[in-house]
């Protein structure tokens, strides 16, 4: 017999990748370059250069077996050692190799974290507009995800509806900053004050709760902020990055876990990710991976264009009339809908040839997201589409 769940979630599919599907045949009507697609983040810029030579030297001068043999069950100990110093050089930490752990991108390394820290039956509270996929990488976990509202404000932590949430049964709190959808990305005063208010219940409540830092757009920060390590502001944190934005790497699924040193039992985090690969079958990301990005720590793709399309579509939604908050990075920008259903608004929107993702998928009814990560050539044509759609459906603004 087969698993009535996973028949059952057949019904629920993601709303970005559907977007994603009626955009390419959309394409195959019209010209792709015809169709404004905003729906899914893929990166639009290519690896960086230093990637691709690290790459053909390791697959040049490296005996063969080495390189596609399995890795070690910790991962590879140099990478590991490598990822540790330059977290340590960035943002004045201690880690070591025994805090790392390589992992197949942030939704593998989520997956590691969560089981690290929570059992079955407990909670994980997250804060929204949040990445779809939480809840089924918390419910795979035998977690309920508790979903915190929105503060459409700023986007920042509502903290009364926050801690009222907090309960004895509150394992982990996890976070995306900078956020995927709005695209802001926390300040120093809301990580105080969250490390603050998960020290105060795990007080009250008797046992630590841990804090689930999911980091994929890191590197992507706008006016020359310096990204925040959250870990810096609470001891217990586990933090997940990907490589996938960073390096333009999305398809080569490399990613790592790093515990906080001075986490609850700090060295049994990395041994413990090894016994729960056995479990998940995210068993050892490829060797040549792991060794090529340990190469390429200091390095990123060309990731200017993201904040130059920011820039752009920003001023031309505020022209024409949307509530919006001005992204602190990522590649996604998240205005309010000009009508209350936002899954209308953006059904309405492909009658344009626009494809843009209702704010329900990510618990913020109302809102829309778009994904800015195309040729800004294209984001400068979409503005004609753009103003039709918001003319012609909803009236001089």
């Amino acid at each position: 017999m087969i698993a009535q769940h996973y028949v059952d979630m057949l019904g629920g599919k993601s709303v970005i990748r559907e977007l994603a599907e009626w955009s390419a045949a959309r394409g195959a009507e019209i010209g792709y370059e015809n169709v404004f697609d905003y729906s899914l983040g893929n990166p639009s810029v290519p690896c960086p250069p230093q990637f691709t030579a690290a790459m053909l030297r390791l697959l040049q001068t490296q005996e063969p077996v080495a390189l596609h043999g399995y890795s070690p069950t910790l991962t590879i100990p140099s990478v590991r050692a490598a990822v540790a110093e330059n977290l340590n050089a960035r943002f004045g930490m201690d880690y070591t190799a025994d805090h790392i752990f390589m992992t197949a991108g942030a939704a593998g390394a989520i997956a590691h974290a969560l089981r690290c820290v929570a059992v079955p039956g407990q909670e994980v509270l997250t804060f929204a507009p949040y990445f779809p996929e939480y809840k089924p990488y918390a419910e795979g976990a035998g977690l309920a995800l508790r979903v915190v509202p929105p503060c459409v404000q700023d986007f920042q932590i509502d903290f009364d509806a926050f801690e009222a949430m907090l309960s004895p049964n509150t394992a982990a709190v996890l976070i995306n900053t900078p956020n995927n959808p709005s695209g802001i990305a926390y300040s120093p005063e809301t990580l105080r004050r969250l490390a603050d208010a998960l020290r105060a219940a795990s007080a009250r409540f008797g046992h630590h709760i841990f804090l689930i830092s999911d980091e994929p757009y890191r590197e992507i920060v706008f006016g020359g902020a310096c990204q925040q390590h959250p870990a810096a502001y609470y001891d217990d944190t586990l933090t997940c990055y990907s490589f996938s934005k960073s390096l333009s790497l999305p398809g080569e699924r490399i990613g790592y876990v790093a515990a906080n040193p001075r986490c609850e039992q700090a060295g049994l985090i990395v041994p413990m990710c090894g016994q729960i690969s056995r479990g998940t079958g995210h068993n050892c990301p490829a060797s040549i991976i792991q060794l090529a990005v340990a190469e390429c720590l200091d390095t990123t793709s060309d990731l200017g264009v993201y904040e130059r399309n920011m820039e752009l579509l920003y001023a031309e939604l505020v022209r024409l009339g949307f509530t919006v908050v001005k992204p602190g990075g990522t590649f996604y920008i998240f205005p309010k809908a000009l009508e209350d259903d936002a899954v209308a608004f953006c059904r309405k929107a492909q009658a344009y040839d626009l494809a843009l993702v209702p704010g329900d998928t990510f618990g913020c009814p109302g809102y829309f997201r778009m994904a800015y990560c195309i040729d800004t050539e294209k984001v400068r044509r979409s503005f004609a589409a753009l103003e039709r759609f918001v003319r012609e459906e909803y009236g001089a603004r």
